[in-house]
């Protein structure tokens, strides 16, 4: 039976992905191009594999995505939102709630749906010098560290903390978070803790050792 070139063209189309589906095969093309510069690095991608791991043709992955900075930008909106954590975190600072501060924050770095795959595409556009390592800090940089550091700022003035360096202080926070990250997620190192419990382990600890009044958790308390 002879198929016409509509056909053919409708047959390499995967079932999850019916003709008109436009969100399914611009995420099928996020899921794919995230995956393969996870593990293969940006300079060993093309957007040739990009389209075959999708299961689609390369022209589609153009159509969807004109530019490389598209693409990039829609895999950061894809993987670290950032605006519904912003709006959290910054309720909570307007009540000076500070341990639902730290911990919108550590939860967002630490969860059970954390995808390990961006923590490695992170690092490849770090070392291979990515406009994508860029992108990243500029879009999390206002509420991973420039944020918190006014946070903390605020609360220094008003006398619930310690007379610390914001910067560094944030810095510091946010160094325990990834650090637990690269421990687990590369290096594979197996968590004794689930991570509801992580969180609030780091975020006691910290806020014990920045209030000025020491009004955190008892010493030694540790949820179990």
């Amino acid at each position: 039976m002879r198929t016409t070139g509509r056909s053919k063209r409708s047959a390499l189309l995967p079932a999850r992905m019916p003709r008109g589906s436009g969100q399914e095969r611009q995420a099928s093309i996020i899921a794919a191009a995230a995956d393969l510069f996870a593990t293969n690095g940006f300079n060993g991608t093309t957007t040739r594999e990009i389209a075959r791991h999708a299961g689609i043709s390369e022209a589609l992955v153009f159509k969807y995505f004109p530019t490389k900075r598209a693409l990039y930008a829609a895999i950061l909106a894809e993987k670290v939102p950032v605006s519904p954590l912003l709006a959290a975190v910054e309720e909570a600072a307007r009540k000076r709630d500070d341990e639902r501060v730290f911990t919108l924050i550590a939860s967002h770095r630490i969860r059970r749906t954390s995808d390990p795959s961006f923590l490695r595409l992170l690092l490849f556009s770090a070392l291979e010098g990515h406009e994508l390592s860029d992108m990243f800090f500029r879009n999390q940089h206002r509420v991973f560290y420039d944020y918190l550091a006014g946070y903390i700022g605020q609360r220094v003035k008003e006398g619930a903390f310690r007379q610390v360096d914001p910067l560094l202080a944030a810095r510091a926070f946010m160094g325990m978070l990834v650090h637990h990250r690269l421990l687990h997620e590369i290096f594979r190192v197996p968590a004794h803790r689930v991570p509801d419990e992580s969180v609030w382990n780091y975020v006691t600890l910290f806020l014990d050792g920045l209030r000025a009044n020491r009004a955190g958790r008892k010493a030694g308390q540790c949820r179990s």
